[in-house]
């Protein structure tokens, strides 16, 4: 028993702060809801880490106080400490057992990560789109188009995403799951969400000067509900006035990342009052924001900065993409738009 007495001490003290260490982990790393059939592996996964922390953190530090106390140099002993020359069996030990541990939580992530990314039938597709700096969303097969994310709620989701300029990455916390879009690629991840609700999603790549501000709202809603966005989303953008039109292209091009109405100043310049206002550019001179400015810092927004703003801020393919929009409209509806006029238009509806 004399032999076993202080392995069977430092075995039960483990234990006891292994348990408080597990708590303490859980409490420390708090995560928001899970929201999503995919989070709850991963939070086992979690669990199984802070299970693994907790104990070999609580055993490395309760052997090294235990040591430290019961096996300290008594006053008065002036003798030399026993001559240990090694003890095989422990060393083997310490080796192979890591080593199965570390193995085993591989073969478990590998488990872990086809469970989650494996295709699900019945899947909805929405297209995802990543620039600088704001997403927006496709719903091929209802021909729609969003600002926000809209999913229905227990319906297997596949987001084919795409970045059309540098890397960003998709990340709602709740669901847990992040995928980064790559140029030139369509990379997919798949959800199924889980709990009805209002979500938030960022960019979780480092993507530029507005990258924290690269935000989208995700919306997660009944079946029911799910379908009357469709149907509130299905419109014929002749049957808006160019104002409105304005409006909807403000979101739809995704200017919202970048100019606030309200005054705020974001990356580029804040859009209430701006038409016809007095803007310093860099090089100090002073123009007026007519639809020639306008029309020309929208095309070309290197050409004239606005004062405490920075050269290449602005994505610079807007022209292409204004294009784009307009032969679609026109070979959808049969009607010719001019999406800069209809911008322009919705700019002389701010006022200060």
């Amino acid at each position: 028993m004399g032999k076993l007495k202080h392995p069977i001490i430092v075995g039960v003290l483990t234990l006891i702060s292994a348990t408080g260490l597990y708590f303490l982990f859980d409490w420390m790393f708090t995560r928001p809801k899970a929201a999503s059939a995919q989070a709850a592996p991963i939070e086992d996964l979690f669990q199984a880490h802070f299970i693994m922390m907790a104990l070999l953190f609580a055993l490395i530090m309760v052997i090294m106080l235990y040591a430290v106390v019961v096996f300290r140099r008594r006053p008065g002993d002036d003798s030399d400490g026993p001559h240990i020359h090694g003890n095989t069996g422990l060393e083997i030990a310490w080796t192979i057992i890591p080593t199965i541990v570390v193995i085993g939580f591989g073969v478990y992530g590998l488990v872990l990560f086809r469970e989650v990314t494996a295709e699900q039938t019945d899947e909805m597709v929405v297209e995802v789109v990543g620039r600088q700096w704001s997403w927006s969303f496709e719903y091929p097969d209802a021909e729609v188009s969003s600002a926000r994310l809209v999913l229905p709620v227990d319906q297997p989701i596949l987001l084919e995403m795409y970045s059309e300029d540098v890397l960003h990455s998709f990340w709602v916390p709740e669901f847990r799951v992040k995928q980064d879009l790559v140029p030139g690629s369509m990379m997919p991840l798949r959800i199924t969400p889980t709990e009805i609700g209002s979500y938030r999603l960022r960019c979780a790549e480092i993507c530029g000067t507005g990258h924290s501000d690269m935000l989208a709202d995700v919306e997660v809603v009944s079946r029911a509900d799910f379908e009357q966005f469709l149907i509130d989303s299905a419109f014929r953008y002749s049957d808006l006035t160019p104002e409105e039109r304005g409006e909807q292209f403000y979101v739809e091009l995704t200017c919202n990342g970048c100019h606030s109405l309200d005054g705020t100043v974001g990356a580029g310049p804040s859009w209430q009052g701006i038409y016809l206002r007095e803007e310093v550019l860099n090089d100090g001179s002073v123009v007026i924001a007519d639809d020639d400015y306008l029309r020309r810092s929208i095309i070309n927004p290197n050409e004239q900065i606005v004062q405490g703003f920075n050269e290449g801020a602005m994505p610079q393919n807007f022209g292409e993409r204004i294009a784009t929009v307009e032969a679609e409209i026109l070979a959808n509806e049969g009607v010719e738009i001019d999406v800069i006029a209809d911008l322009i238009a919705f700019m002389q509806t701010l006022d200060q």
